[in-house]
């Protein structure tokens, strides 16, 4: 049984919703980075659609095979920098906030290596694409 199409019963708020995901274009923050953080947190969520849709947008901005390749196990990674890391440790403690409760750790490594406006950014770029691995990983968005 297919699941129900969530733009079709509510365009408006989705067309809403993807309007401020692209306002995400003018942010400060690198986009080659946003796009990971946005692949590992589809890659914890479980979402196929938005896996896949992260990982064209990191080719896209050239981000290297070998880093797509080791994203899942980015702390051994030698590919990832001290601020990418910190990026990527970040969203998964934001990801997992019951576990985490978005402990000092992970914020103050982040903010060591980011600018106030980027962490903002950052946070932000993590809680939409977790909205997003919601809908679209609850209603199995296909893959096109």
């Amino acid at each position: 049984m297919s699941r129900i199409d969530y733009f079709r019963e509510k365009p408006e708020f989705i067309t809403k919703l993807r309007e401020i995901t692209k306002e995400q274009q003018h942010f400060k923050i690198n986009p080659e980075l946003r796009a990971l953080v946005e692949l590992r947190v589809s890659q914890i969520n479980g979402c196929v659609y938005c896996t896949d849709l992260h990982a064209k947008e990191a080719r896209n901005h050239s981000v290297s095979q070998r880093k797509l390749d080791t994203l899942v196990v980015w702390p051994e990674s030698p590919f990832f920098n001290e601020g990418e890391k910190a990026a990527l440790a970040w969203a998964e403690s934001l990801t997992n906030i019951s576990q985490t409760h978005a402990n000092e750790r992970e914020y103050e490594a982040v903010r060591h290596h980011f600018s106030d406006q980027e962490v903002v950014e950052l946070s932000l770029a993590v809680s939409l694409a977790n909205l997003w691995n919601r809908m679209a990983g609850g209603f199995r968005r296909k893959v096109t």
